[in-house]
């Protein structure tokens, strides 16, 4: 993809560059970002190297080249990617590149999965990790509302020494080759940008190797998005069929349930029913034993009152024997006479 035809870039010459950070003041203000704890006329910052974060869209930082010499100052920012990297890695389409060339964003859609992070091969995007309700990935714009405007970005308009040219990308190319054949000593003959990761609307000449200067060599000529594409293809799949997932689990889960009730209540009433058979068993054996228990106390009664009656038949036979035969002394008067 060799770019939107007309699309406009950006052209560091780091060579021209002073370290005087008004491309940073500028960009800090065009962006109405949150001030910095030190000014930007405090150039004793360049003394450590920093990166862009999501307050901080473009920094500028020192190199001293390895074989000695003046300090190198080199500007970062996001290099806005012919096939940007965060685009084919964000699977809601938050970025994209615009036919003028910038990379924009859309928060609105954004889910914050932060995989632009991972793609991103310049360490560029930043989160709002400070933004519990609304956070967003934030990076430069190549001040997009301004160029709708007819503006120049507010870094290139701010730099005192030209070392930052805009214009559409292809002339920037030629502009750029120009530099380096008429001051073949004074440059590197690559245009870091041209073609690394499939291109970027930010080029960058330097008169030193590029990876003394903080920038990566090892990129190659492949879009980022031919590595990251494939991968990440399959996640709207993924997210597509994770409610399906999600809701073949929660059936499964009642199938279970209802499984698991109907077992439950199946054993209850069987339970139900060999408690009521045992139940019965024993009243069955407990209403014999009481039978039982009933005639052998009859029986008993009934003995007792046999037994008690042949005692009074007894008694009243005596009794009346003893009426019957009279007493003793009563014959002798008729045996006299």
């Amino acid at each position: 993809f060799p770019g939107h035809p007309g699309s406009f870039g950006v052209l560091h010459d780091t060579t021209r560059c002073i370290g005087c950070r008004r491309c940073e003041e500028a960009c800090n203000a065009v962006n109405e970002l949150a001030k910095p704890e030190k000014p930007f006329d405090d150039l004793a910052v360049l003394d450590t190297w920093r990166r862009t974060g999501e307050s901080v869209f473009t920094v500028v930082n020192k190199y001293i080249p390895k074989g000695g010499g003046k300090p190198v100052f080199v500007k970062s920012q996001c290099n806005h990617c012919l096939e940007p990297a965060c685009a084919s890695a964000c699977f809601v389409k938050a970025f994209k590149k615009e036919k003028n060339g910038p990379v924009s964003y859309n928060e609105k859609v954004c889910v914050g999965c932060r995989y632009c992070m991972i793609a991103c091969p310049f360490n560029i995007p930043a989160y709002e990790y400070n933004k519990a309700f609304t956070p967003r990935v934030r990076k430069c714009t190549l001040c997009q509302p301004r160029l709708a405007e007819g503006k120049l970005p507010g870094c290139v308009e701010a730099c005192p020494k030209e070392a930052l040219t805009f214009g559409p990308r292809e002339e920037l190319v030629k502009i750029a080759r120009r530099r380096i054949e008429k001051y073949p000593g004074r440059y590197m003959d690559h245009i870091q940008g041209e073609r690394e990761m499939g291109g970027t609307s930010w080029l960058y000449l330097s008169g030193v190797p590029f990876s003394e200067i903080g920038m990566r060599e090892d990129l190659g000529e492949l879009p980022a998005g031919a590595y990251t594409s494939g991968t990440l293809s399959i996640v709207p799949v993924i997210v597509g069929l994770w409610p399906v997932l999600l809701t073949g689990i929660w059936a499964i889960s009642k199938r279970k349930e209802k499984v698991s009730r109907e077992e439950t209540g199946e054993a209850v009433a069987a339970a139900l029913e060999k408690a009521g058979e045992e139940t019965r068993a024993k009243l069955a054996e407990q209403k014999a034993q009481l039978a039982k228990e009933k005639e052998k106390a009859v029986k008993s009664e009934v003995k007792k009152a046999l037994e008690e009656a042949a005692k009074a038949a007894e008694a009243a036979k005596a009794a009346a024997e003893k009426e019957a035969g009279g007493a003793p002394g009563d014959s002798l008067p008729d045996a006299e006479e």
